[in-house]
């Protein structure tokens, strides 16, 4: 008796953990990625001697399916993990309030003290905070019409201001659903808000790479899956889903057409964007909603790399308000600028739901971010 045999595409972090899951379950997998590497959206490059990501790519201690596919490819002790949450918030000129949990109350009490001490907003609208927290945490999720309102609309209801909204909600609604509390829907972000902040006090603690994202993903994947079994056809596109029956088994199958060759499977998982689904399963018939592309949109991240001669900061990470750094990360260390002896540091400034900079030249993008750190740095 052989397992099933199963293709996946795509060899990001989705399609990676699918195929770990199979193998490890007994099937024989074969995983096809179109790109040399793996690791999807997260990858690391090398310039001027240092390593680059992509982007800065964080979890909370909440994130477990990710903590869980860390351990199983051997690389959970390459990640930094918060031992409690703990965000400065720099305004201009250097002006700092924390976002910091209690390290003995429960939640959503371990959250009071650091709301009610917001220094970025007034006294009135720091009261505000609390009742709309609490009323946060019983949004039922599922309930008829929770998707339909967008999480402003709900925050304006619940006596939220524009400053309280820009200075604290879009904090974290933004780098978390990907755009701004007006666009969001009510049901995603009530839900990070519920499982990584108002229902157990650990799940908000925040974690990053210690290493290059190249090597904690794609290097380590690789690594496990080929321990595993896994056959991995890397630089291969996948070009074609259709379906075909194993006559040994007198049932429904599919043909994958790799590159210049074909897998034969009794099941695919297509773990690729949703822009490119169309395109590989177009030979399955109705397997995807022709309008699917549409209705789920794009959200774009933005973001920009600086490396100064001198160290400009002490902070491991911080968020901006009133500002175009909206989250700061030192990066000196996996970068490798510490370990060549060279004086200075690297800063990673990501831009959630950046639209707004889609249209601007790099270098006017450039411009604003360095502007920006100047005044949270001053």
């Amino acid at each position: 008796m052989t397992g099933p045999r199963i293709c996946v595409i795509g060899g990001g972090l989705a399609g990676m953990a699918a195929a770990l899951d199979c193998a490890d379950a007994g099937a024989r997998v074969t995983l096809v990625e179109r790109r040399r590497r793996l690791g999807g959206a997260t990858w690391s490059f090398r310039h001027n001697g240092l390593w680059f990501d992509n982007g800065q790519h964080v979890f909370m201690r909440c994130c477990t399916a990710y903590v869980g596919f860390l351990e199983r490819v051997g690389v959970a002790d390459r990640v930094r993990l918060q031992p409690r949450l703990d965000v400065p918030v720099i305004a201009p000129g250097g002006r700092t309030a924390r976002l910091r949990r209690s390290r003995v109350l429960p939640a959503p009490a371990h959250l009071g003290r650091s709301l009610l001490a917001y220094r970025h907003l007034p006294i009135r609208d720091r009261l505000r905070l609390v009742p709309a927290a609490l009323a946060l945490r019983r949004v039922d999720l599922a309930a008829a019409g929770t998707d339909d309102e967008t999480f402003g609309d709900w925050l304006a209801r619940h006596r939220q201001s524009p400053a309280a909204i820009a200075a604290l909600w879009d904090l974290i609604c933004r780098p978390t659903v990907n755009l701004p509390a007006p666009e969001a829907s009510l049901a995603l972000a009530a839900m990070v808000f519920q499982t990584g902040l108002l229902t157990d006090a650990p799940a908000a603690d925040i974690g990053w790479a210690s290493v290059p994202l190249g090597e904690l993903h794609g290097d380590a994947g690789r690594r496990a899956l080929e321990a595993a079994g896994v056959e991995v056809l890397a630089g291969v596109p996948a070009t074609a889903v259709r379906r075909s029956r194993d006559l040994n088994r007198d049932r429904p199958g599919f043909t994958v057409a790799a590159g210049d060759s074909e897998r034969d499977a009794d099941a695919v998982v297509v773990a690729v964007p949703h822009t490119a689904l169309g395109e590989v399963t177009a030979d399955v018939g109705n397997a995807v909603p022709a309008d699917l592309t549409a209705r789920l949109g794009v959200s774009p991240i933005v973001n920009v790399h600086v490396v100064y001669d001198r160290r400009v900061t002490d902070l491991e990470l911080a968020a901006g308000v009133g500002t175009d750094a909206q989250f700061v990360f030192d990066r000196t260390t996996s970068s490798g600028l510490a370990a060549a002896g060279r004086r200075g540091q690297y800063l990673a400034v990501s831009l959630s739901a950046a639209d707004e900079h889609m249209g601007r030249p790099s270098e006017e993008v450039k411009a604003r971010v360095v502007a920006s750190l100047a005044t949270l740095f001053p």
